[in-house]
């Protein structure tokens, strides 16, 4: 009796198969088949912002450091903190921002990056791509317990959960209720396809075109830095002296605003202002601009941080003032360490001042 239940069951899928495959031979005739039941199951695997499509299941932070040392920490780091295989995934976050859901710092330009935590705007989205792609050697490999046990301890590590969290389809809203930059994202723009998740159909810029005093013909220019103009040479010597291009003359200093390659510079460069070489002003100075600039972010004045510290470069480098000018300025990795550094937008003054001062063994 069992037998031939089973042949009328295997008898009806073979009919359903049929019936789609007609179906879609109709609609499509000469391409392909209508995909089946359970083909399309297989390939549906995305969660929603409003966690349609999570499957049962649950995870715990302590689980999700198991999976997270064993899977993810080779690229992502222990902290999730690494930028040398990947972008960081943690850091940037502050508790103020669980409160408010809008991360601070995105608005902070002397931030050095952005990590995962401090843009993404719904957990379902880690979810999801963990999932779907994680680990990076093995996608799709972890179930979804284990999914859930991960991403419970990504948010545990920026501080969005509490060590004793169970992430699961039931709690992923408790999550999300905490998530940094849950407020950061809108869907309130002509972008969104139809009104269902607040879109709306009027533009978010209206523009008029402008038919005045219209350019005749764009300029396309460029700059050199500083102090890569004359590395190799005066570029005008190295151009035939037939052609359009000619290349800049780089024996002369640019003229700021004016010059670009391409263009004869004439006429000298504007002064630079001279740094200030010593004293408690010179301290106060160069720490001013190294907050400016975001280097303390990766640079502690007496303890490492993500890079070494400031009194360690001025042992490293005592005396050596316009290496370390360049250094600022041009970046780098391989000194420290494999971590780069990357390069510096400060005018050659404000470089000059944080490096005498490093220099000098970055006193405060």
């Amino acid at each position: 009796m069992s037998r031939f239940l089973e042949a009328i069951a295997a008898l009806a899928l073979l009919c359903a198969a049929d019936l789609s495959v007609a179906q879609g031979a109709a609609k499509y005739p000469g391409v392909g088949r209508a995909a089946t039941a359970s083909e399309v199951a297989a390939w549906d695997i995305d969660v929603r912002p409003d966690f349609k499509g999570l499957p049962a299941g649950s995870g715990s932070v302590a689980k999700g450091q198991d999976v997270w040392e064993s899977k993810c920490a080779a690229c992502h780091g222990v902290f999730g903190e690494s930028n040398e295989v990947f972008s960081p995934l943690v850091g940037g976050t502050t508790a103020d921002d669980v409160k408010t859901g809008r991360v601070a710092r995105l608005l902070d330009a002397s931030f050095p990056g952005r990590t995962t935590l401090m843009k993404v705007a719904t957990v379902s989205t880690l979810w999801d791509y963990i999932n779907r792609a994680m680990p990076w050697s093995q996608p799709k490999s972890l179930t979804p317990d284990e999914v859930y046990a991960v991403t419970a301890f990504l948010l545990n590590l920026g501080g969005v959960v509490p060590d004793d969290f169970v992430l699961s389809d039931k709690t992923m809203s408790q999550a999300q209720a905490r998530l940094p930059n849950r407020n950061g994202m809108t869907t309130a723009h002509a972008l969104w396809p139809g009104q269902a998740l607040g879109g709306k159909r009027v533009p978010d810029i209206k523009a008029t075109a402008c038919m005045s005093n219209c350019i005749s013909e764009p300029k396309i220019a460029s700059f050199l830095p500083d102090f890569a103009r004359n590395a190799h040479g005066n570029l005008a010597e190295q151009n035939r002296v037939v052609g359009a291009q000619h290349g800049a003359d780089t024996n002369r200093p640019e003229v700021k605003g004016k010059a670009a390659i391409g263009t004869p510079v004439v006429g000298a460069a504007p002064p630079v202002a001279k740094p200030v070489t010593s004293g408690a002003d010179a301290s106060k100075a160069a720490l001013n601009l190294a907050g400016q600039n975001g280097c303390t972010a990766c640079h502690g004045v007496s303890q490492k941080i993500v890079g070494p510290s400031f009194a360690d470069i001025g042992k490293k480098h005592a005396g050596k003032v316009d290496y370390l000018v360049g250094k600022i300025r041009a970046g780098g990795s391989g000194v420290w360490g494999p971590i780069p550094m990357p390069a510096q937008t400060l005018s050659e003054a404000d470089a000059r001042t944080i490096a005498t001062w490093l220099s000098a063994g970055a006193s405060k």
